[in-house]
């Protein structure tokens, strides 16, 4: 039949190219079965899934490696940008890569649209979304919370609203759910390769995406058309056979391999799960799974009382956060995949049917050989789960990868001397919240209730979205929980990422609290550090709190009911998707206008929460000289000590005021000191960016001397953006971190390298250097000047790695520049 297709396809192209003015034209087969126009979502007309594109690339990349692929691969080398130049090696190529999407949540989301909007483009490139979830503290319940959220950040609110009206990009509003269950209920779609700017992006490999956590930099090139950077990943494949009965969830599956991998087992690798056992996990489960398999975060916060010695430790790690109450949050990398994935299968398909996307589905089966792993494709590590074995976990506490079978969890917190008292069961959030998991957990609340017993702990309900919200009040099991003692939050991330007001117990007092979240670290949920915060599935926070103790197991132990006879709770059920359909709530999704060009973008000039960005001046086409060295950073300078978080936070819109963040965690060699270096002009000691605004003031362009991998830790813009802002020239090193180096490439900064890592000792904090911007050139090094207080002048030679198209972002002054005057 296909074949007969391609004949009648090719008669009516040579019928075509006979009656065109008697041009010959080459045969086409318009019928090929990847040639329809299926929409990636509901919401943007004219974006469509381009697997005939995708399987393309992948015929070229078969032919070169001629070996079998795993599904992790197939989906990015379908999305590489030069399928047949680029060089492919696992764990060592530099892929260049063209994403489907992109989506911000509203914290990140503020400094990526500003530097978009400098970039001079109508419109962004290729989708993306905002989502409002992170600005929402849990106090009282849903509705009061969120209002009381619309009204502090109104202003940030304002400026996402009208900024995502004017450059095409969906916004959702606070209320909306948290980034990643509207993604999966509404953007993700088998084969996709997705950036987000979380760390929970993987999400959507639940429905069979490869969804990668990023930075603001990366998300902005993407927004503007540029290809993206991943290196080469890894691939663990986790084999699944067998089938989940009881009380065994989804999350059980990802705390068992948390516990295998630990906190570094996926470092550089996408998690690919496959097997047997992977059909008898629903979509949302699997979005469960993906959903912790990403880039976790390690936090533990410091009292901002503490001693300064304490603070300086503190900064050398990674400042993430800063809790309601004053404390700081740090992170480190745990398990820290790339992200995890699923294969395609009708789990997959009746997900989509349900969400109203069934024509994906329908052209998902089409393409489904590309959509999972081939025969006898490699693994870098495999593990193999068997569900039928697996066991209820719990983990905790303090770190996601302490994983305990519930029949040893009791002796563990006997053993441990936990505290025994279950304070607070927390469930919901991006991690649990699908109707699967709500209706579970609900029939345990009501089995309970039929007793006469309600929850003796603090228990709280976190939707994921407004769509489940609305299905579950309207299917019952909101009522339940609500009977069972429970109280509703905001569609939200809430006590999730510390925004948590909690007021049960006073700081420093040790208590339990148990969770259905993906993180548990130290002070990670109510910015207490003596709080003990467990992770395990919904339905064992549920009968935890019946209970109100750690040591209760619903296997195996029993209750007493309103009258005093024992019974035992019944294994939860639930129904995978409702029966009825997903009731979409209200509505909370803002289209781009027809019309942009009369939008505003609401950012007032008074603000000190946000900044329109000027575009930074373009190379003045000489050498510098007599620069003075700013600081000469002594050891370890992560992009933590050149723009920390904690409180700067508020900051994240407004460059300038950030700015005033800029190395005050560097160490200064002339004084073994933080944030006290010389001023040459006065010579007077000041705050680092003191000195750097007085020297921009003045028109004097500064260098920064740095030590190793300079710049590593996050992939955070601020750090580049903001020695640009405070007059920067160059930044000089033995070794950037990689994601670092590219980041000041694209502010219009010279990342430099000493050719002899040497010569880093050889200069002097006081000294004077020309740097000789005119030799830059593809693969030649650039010469340095050193004009020490006494002595001669000598050179040095700096390296450096630019290639023609990053010159010309220095030349520009920035790469968003070199866009912008593409674009006029």
């Amino acid at each position: 039949m296909l074949a007969s297709r391609q004949l009648q396809g090719i008669a009516r192209g040579r019928a075509l190219g006979s009656a065109s003015l008697g041009l010959r034209r080459m045969a086409t087969v318009s019928d090929h079965p990847l040639d329809r126009k299926v929409k990636q979502n509901i919401w943007e007309e004219n974006n469509f899934i381009n697997y005939k594109k995708m399987s393309e690339n992948l015929a070229v990349v078969r032919k070169r490696l001629d070996r079998p692929l795993t599904y992790a691969e197939k989906i990015l080398y379908s999305h590489l940008d030069d399928p047949h130049g680029q060089d492919i090696q696992r764990g060592v190529s530099y892929l260049r890569l063209r994403p489907d999407r992109v989506a911000c949540q509203d914290a990140t989301a503020q400094m990526a649209i500003l530097q978009f909007m400098s970039a001079g483009m109508p419109s962004v490139a290729n989708p993306t979304t905002v989502h409002c979830d992170h600005l929402i503290e849990a106090q009282v319940g849903g509705a009061k919370d969120l209002a009381r959220a619309v009204s502090i950040n109104k202003e940030v609110y304002d400026f996402l609203a009208s900024a995502c009206a004017k450059y095409n990009i969906g916004f959702w509003r606070p209320g909306s759910g948290i980034i990643h269950q509207i993604l999966l209920e509404n953007y993700a779609f088998p084969g996709a390769l997705m950036i987000g700017t979380d760390s929970h992006t993987p999400n959507a490999g639940g429905l069979g995406s490869a969804a990668i956590g990023v930075g603001g930099a990366d998300a902005v090139d993407v927004m503007a058309g540029l290809p993206w950077e991943l290196k080469a990943p890894n691939v663990i494949g986790v084999k699944l056979t067998g089938q989940m009965s009881g009380w065994t969830t989804p999350k059980d599956i990802i705390l068992k391999v948390a516990g295998i991998l630990t906190v570094k087992g996926g470092t550089g690798a996408i998690v690919e799960y496959h097997g047997p056992g992977v059909d008898s996990v629903s979509c949302t489960g699997m979005a469960t799974i993906c959903n912790m398999g990403g880039t976790y975060s390690l936090s533990a916060s410091i009292p901002l009382a503490f001693p300064c010695w304490v603070f300086l430790v503190a900064i050398t790690i990674r400042f993430s956060g800063i809790s309601l109450d004053g404390n700081f949050f740090f992170f480190l990398g745990t398990i820290g995949a790339t992200t995890s994935v699923f294969p395609f299968n009708e789990r997959m398909h009746e997900y989509l049917s349900a969400t109203k996307r069934k024509d994906i589905g329908d052209f998902a089966r089409v393409y489904a050989k590309e959509l999972r792993e081939d025969e006898g494709a490699k693994y870098d590590q495999l593990i193999e789960i068997n569900l039928s074995e697996l066991e209820p976990h719990i983990n905790g506490p303090f770190t996601p990868d302490l994983a305990t079978p519930i029949s040893k969890f009791s002796e563990a917190v006997k053993a441990n001397n936990w505290p025994e008292e279950l304070k607070v069961g927390l469930i919901g959030s991006c991690t649990n919240s699908s109707y699967e998991d709500m209706s579970r957990g609900a029939s345990i609340a009501r089995d309970a209730l039929d007793h006469g017993l309600k929850s003796k702990s603090v228990f709280t309900v976190t939707p994921g979205s407004e769509q489940v919200r609305a299905t579950i009040e309207r299917d019952g099991q909101l009522q339940t929980f609500e009977e069972f003692g429970g109280v509703v939050l905001a569609n939200a991330c809430g006590p999730c990422i510390g925004q948590w007001d909690r007021k049960d117990v006073k700081k420093g007092e040790a208590n339990s609290i148990i969770s259905s979240y993906n993180r548990n670290f130290t002070g990670r949920n109510d910015g207490n550090p003596a709080t003990h915060s467990f992770v395990t599935s919904p339905d064992l926070v549920v009968a935890m709190t019946i209970a109100g103790s750690l040591h209760f197991n619903p296997l195996t132990d029993k209750l007493k009911d309103k009258d005093g006879n024992e019974f035992m709770l019944a294994p939860p059920t639930g129904d995978a998707l409702p029966a009825g359909g997903y009731d979409p709530g209200q509505d909370t999704y803002q289209a781009p206008p027809a019309d942009r060009n009369q939008v505003s973008v609401a950012v007032s000039p008074s603000s000190d929460r946000l900044q329109v960005l000027s575009p930074f001046n373009a190379w003045d086409g000489k050498d510098a000289l007599d620069c003075p060295i700013l600081i000469k950073c002594k050891g370890k300078t992560t992009t933590d000590h050149i723009s920390m978080a904690g409180p700067w936070l508020k900051y994240r819109g407004h460059l300038d005021n950030i700015s005033n963040n800029m190395l005050i965690g560097a160490i200064n060699e002339a004084n073994g000191e933080a944030n006290k270096v010389k001023n040459f002009t006065t010579g007077e000691f000041d705050a680092v960016p003191a000195v750097a605004r007085d020297y921009k003031k003045k028109g004097i362009k500064w260098v920064v001397i740095g030590d190793w991998n300079y710049g590593e830790g996050s992939s955070r813009e601020h750090a580049a953006l903001e020695p640009r802002h405070l007059g920067g020239l160059a930044i000089i090193t033995r070794s950037f971190a990689r994601i670092h180096e590219t980041n000041l490439k694209k502010q219009g900064m010279l990342p430099l390298t000493f050719s002899d890592p040497a010569d880093y000792e050889k200069i002097r904090p006081e000294d004077k250097v020309d740097i000789k911007c005119t030799e830059l050139a593809v693969g030649k090094p650039i010469t340095m000047v050193v004009h020490p207080k006494d002595g001669a002048a000598f050179e040095i030679k700096l390296s450096h790695t630019y290639n023609e198209a990053q010159i010309e972002w220095f030349n520009n002054g920035s790469a968003l520049n070199t866009m912008a005057k593409a674009n006029n």
